[in-house]
């Protein structure tokens, strides 16, 4: 079995023009919408803490026929949405392996 591990990369632009490139590290779609769960690529050391890496959370949205990603502005449910992939991460990457 082929164990490779391809990641999934995007690229964003920020309002200044510059490109920011970030792996997709989880998807949920549900009744508020379809969000992503990213992980900047190239991270400064001072960003990274010891408990766990610094992601960011974008809603999905359709504009003029393109998917395009946008800041949640709604503090609840991003507290929400944080709380799902937060603890899907750790029961994907944590959990120990029943026997």
């Amino acid at each position: 079995m082929d164990n490779q591990y391809e990641a999934d990369l995007i690229t964003l632009i920020d309002d200044e023009g510059n490109e920011h490139e970030f792996e997709i590290i989880d998807e949920l779609e549900n009744d508020d919408g379809h969000y992503m769960a990213l992980v900047p690529t190239q991270q400064e050391p001072e960003e990274i803490s010891s408990e766990a890496e610094t992601y960011y959370i974008f809603e999905v949205v359709e504009e003029d026929g393109e998917e395009q990603l946008q800041e949640v502005e709604d503090d609840a449910l991003l507290d929400q949405l944080a709380e799902i992939f937060e603890s899907r991460f750790n029961d994907a990457y944590y959990d120990e392996p029943e026997e």
